[in-house]
């Protein structure tokens, strides 16, 4: 039993250290990246049709970086963005998510500062910048129209589009911006491209307006794609990682998740015509925090594909079925954008299953319902802190029975403590006999030494949930707790959190029998230490967990081991 309990402790340290280190790649350190602030257009292919096989000739489509003037660059700001939209081709670029700076400033850490005479670090608190023209970083969102072979050309994203003004703000009182860029040849077709921005909202709408004024009917498709450059969270920890790559999502085969080095290998392709559910579905890139994702009308046959071009750049995106707009007529095409957090409720209201791209991983099942219980929570309180103890109090509960039994056995087997000592040193030279006698006593006792294991074998999974949950949500992201607690998802500045966690350990382990060989209660003795050392890295809103855990955990058993020894004496009076 002892081993096992052992061996139980040092698989959570195990595991600790894992997630400790994935921390570190998150949020230790990072070098400062040269943001240059020249805008680029990248050059790039078009996607592959059903018609056009992708020919490495069709691929190797203009040069890569051509230099835009600013008067090619329409200015955008709303209550949530501020993006530019290039004339070539009506590209989303330069997109800023203005409610998330990349850092938050921490009040009392700046005031202890002050006190001592010193400046506080500096914080950068731009926002987060989604898409990106630096070629280092390129991150596009693109459009563009296809014609089908007998119908006269239309405008690909690398085709220059015309705007009536060259900014635009969305203005107090405000709810809507609509953006057109018009497009025209000389042959009498009339493309309009039209972006609606609404109030508070991430997703962007696109709408491909098509006046055909020739003698005859034009037919062709419209594609939706995000390119971008390879990206990654600079990792090589397999064990519990946020993906970073393409995702698509359809009818048929649900979520998946397409690496960026698969894209290379194996052009991702989903027909229409073998697949008559591909109806609906979007496709899209995420990263940690934030997804961007195209969607077309959950009506129509979409078919998605994935692309990669030369220098390590990525393709992921989706074509409409044909439209055919008859001679003097005109026609739509429309989609959506998400760009933005992952919030999982605004996101399930956008499209079936964009709330996947908040990824849990293969706990998701478990994860999902401690998010459930987390917003739910919030919904009342108001504080994401809050919310986290309301939710260690809740699978506390739901654990009681659990808890309890081990904890009697616990205490069962701090009083026979002294006599299994005894057998110990009786039996010093026959480790088998000190077995056999051992286990009488249990049997005798009642006592079943795996009694203490399985609690702590159940709360794993739920634990790395629980780190999951407040790893991947967006809304406990520099959430305020109280006090010095301003950001649930970065450490806590003064270390008072894993001190205080230490502390909780150190009592809880007083209150359990030490293990009978001496070299493992050392060992034991240590642990309050070493995971005082991790936990002063982690997240302070799940060392809020576990100090919450390990209180209502020492006061349970405080009052467990105290009414099972007394039930014991009252037994042996009788």
């Amino acid at each position: 039993m002892d081993n096992i309990r052992f061996v139980l402790v040092m698989a959570m340290l195990m595991i600790s250290y894992m997630l400790w280190e994935s921390w570190q790649i998150d949020y230790g350190p990072k070098p400062q990246a040269i943001i240059s602030d020249k805008p680029v257009i990248a050059g790039d292919a078009t996607p592959a049709t059903a018609g056009q096989a992708a020919e490495a000739g069709q691929n190797a489509a203009n040069p890569a970086v051509v230099q835009a003037p600013a008067d090619k660059v329409i200015k955008v700001k709303t209550d949530v963005f501020a993006l530019e939209i290039d004339i070539q081709g009506g590209t989303l670029r330069n997109l800023d998510l203005l409610k998330y700076p990349h850092e938050k400033v921490n009040t009392v850490v700046d005031k202890a500062y002050a006190l001592i005479g010193m400046t506080p670090p500096e914080k950068n608190l731009n926002p987060i910048r989604l898409f990106d023209s630096n070629p280092e970083s390129l991150y596009l969102a693109q459009s563009g129209l296809i014609a089908n072979a007998n119908s006269a050309p239309a405008p690909d994203h690398r085709s220059v589009f015309s705007a009536e003004k060259h900014e635009y703000q969305l203005a107090e009182g405000q709810d809507e911006l609509r953006i057109p860029l018009t497009w025209t040849n000389d042959q009498g077709l009339t493309v309009t491209k039209t972006y609606i921005f609404k109030r508070g909202n991430y997703a962007i709408g696109l709408e491909q307006k098509v006046s055909n004024r020739t003698a005859q009917d034009w037919s062709g498709k419209q594609y939706n794609q995000l390119l971008r450059t390879l990206y990654s969270d600079k990792s090589n920890n397999s064990f519990i990682r946020t993906f970073s790559g393409g995702v698509v999502y359809t009818e048929k085969d649900k979520f998946q998740k397409i690496k960026f080095e698969d894209m290379a290998d194996d052009k991702y392709d989903v027909k229409a015509k073998d697949n008559v559910h591909s109806k609906g579905g979007w496709s899209g890139i995420i990263q940690h925090y934030f997804a961007a994702a195209w969607i077309p009308p959950a009506d129509q046959d979409a078919q998605f594909y994935t692309n990669d071009l030369k220098d390590t750049r990525y393709q992921v995106g989706s074509l409409s079925p044909d439209l055919i707009v008859p001679a003097n007529g005109e026609a739509s095409f429309s989609s959506q954008l998400f760009a933005g957090p992952k919030i999982q409720p605004i996101m399930e209201a956008l499209a079936p299953g964009l709330e996947l791209t908040v990824d849990y991983s293969w706990l998701t099942p478990i994860a999902k319902g401690i998010y459930w219980l987390l917003n739910q929570i919030y919904g009342f309180v108001g504080n994401w802190g809050v919310a986290i103890l309301g939710v260690t109090f809740v699978i506390k509960a739901l654990f009681f029975k659990l808890s309890k039994a081990s904890f009697q056995s616990m205490a069962k087997m701090r009083k026979i403590q002294p006599r299994l000592k005894d057998l110990q040193e009786r039996y010093a030279d026959d480790r088998q006999k000190f077995n056999t006698e051992m286990m009488a006593m249990y049997k005798k006792e009642k006592v079943n030494p795996l009694g203490g294991c399985l609690p702590i074998l159940v709360q794993i999974p739920v634990f790395i949930s629980l780190y999951w949950v407040l790893i991947e949500t967006v809304e406990v992201r520099q959430a305020d707790f109280a006090l010095w607690i301003q950001d649930l998802s970065a450490q806590d500045p003064f270390y008072l959190l894993p001190i205080l966690y230490g502390i909780t350990m150190k009592i809880q382990q007083s209150l359990n029998p030490a293990p009978i060989d001496p070299l493992q209660a050392q060992v034991m003795k240590m642990f309050p230490i070493v995971f005082t050392v991790f936990f002063l890295f982690f997240p302070s809103g799940l060392v809020l967990y576990w100090i919450c855990n390990n209180s209502l955990s020492i006061i349970q058993q405080w009052y467990i081991t105290k009414h099972v020894l007394e039930e014991d004496a009252h037994a042996h009076h009788h």
